[in-house]
């Protein structure tokens, strides 16, 4: 069975748009708003605050610092409301631990896809909410739509997804983003890209890069149904180079609205080699100049 044969519809009720007000949040924004008009759906904004905490303050000073963290979250619930005006919402401002908080509401809200900014730098890399982006990636149990530093303003055509960018390896992984791929390309009348990075050859190798780039299009091919292929436009590459690099310059080049990829959840060995999991998920995430749509396998 081909593994298009399973196609999941990607049916989007409720949206999580996690804030933590900086202008790297603020990029998201347009797509959480734009995504909630297209799909008809709920946006559930929600700021994650610390827990207060005042181990030397004079015990009976405790009440006003209480009173002053109500006010600000109040505040902050506001401010919320007036970001999402525009759309059906629901603000949630919390003070707890960060992933906890937000799987508590994932899962009471039933939420469909998360929407989060990311900021970043080549290397080691920072993201939005302390380095919980990539946390959020590989541990949500609904798809993740991350809006980079890199991205141009061109939201509206953005959201139109006319050129989609599907990076697999082969992985189980990998694999389980494809239904989401076609779903979004089916809907949007896209045309979808699957690409595949190989590295170099192994000293001893006996493969030919020519051999092997024909045989990966024959199964690149093989994993999407003729039923699917009617549906849109489908493109299939194999390069071969750095694989975080590649993916990035194809969907330049490509001009792509979106990249999609399936990685792998923390449990696993975050180190591990498979070019879709860290670093090289990480680094397409931070640099891309498009959303990137994670699908945990």
């Amino acid at each position: 069975m081909n593994a298009a044969d399973k196609t999941t519809r990607l049916s989007i009720k409720n949206i999580l748009y996690a804030t933590d007000f900086s202008p790297a949040a603020e990029v998201a924004l347009p797509y959480v708003k734009g995504l909630a008009r297209q799909y008809g759906a709920t946006v559930h904004g929600v700021h994650v605050r610390f827990p207060a905490s005042y181990p030397d303050a004079d015990p009976e000073a405790l009440p006003e610092f209480t009173k002053a963290a109500q006010e600000q979250a109040k505040i902050e619930a506001e401010l919320l409301h007036e970001m999402l005006a525009d759309v059906p919402h629901e603000v949630s401002v919390c003070a707890g631990k960060f992933w906890p908080t937000i799987l508590d509401i994932v899962r009471r809200q039933s939420i469909d896809l998360i929407v989060i900014g990311t900021r970043g730098r080549t290397g080691v890399g920072k993201v939005l909410l302390g380095s919980v982006a990539e946390e959020i990636f590989r541990l949500a149990p609904c798809p993740v739509l991350t809006v980079g530093p890199h991205i141009s303003k061109d939201t509206g055509r953005r959201l139109k997804m006319k050129e989609i960018l599907y990076a697999i390896d082969f992985t189980p992984e990998s694999l389980s983003a494809l239904p989401y791929a076609l779903s979004l390309a089916q809907e949007n009348q896209a045309r979808l890209t699957v690409l595949h990075v190989f590295g170099e050859p192994e000293i001893g190798e006996l493969v030919h890069p020519k051999n092997y780039v024909e045989s990966t299009l024959r199964q690149l091919r093989e994993l999407v149904s003729t039923e699917a292929k009617s549906w849109c436009e489908i493109d299939f590459r194999v390069e071969q180079g750095p694989a975080a690099e590649k993916i990035l310059e194809v969907a330049v080049a490509l001009g792509a609205d979106l990249i999609v990829l399936g990685v792998r959840g923390a449990a696993g060995h975050m180190g591990s080699t498979t070019h879709l999991l860290r670093p090289t998920a990480h680094r397409i995430v931070i640099q891309a100049e498009c959303p990137v749509l994670t699908v945990r396998g």
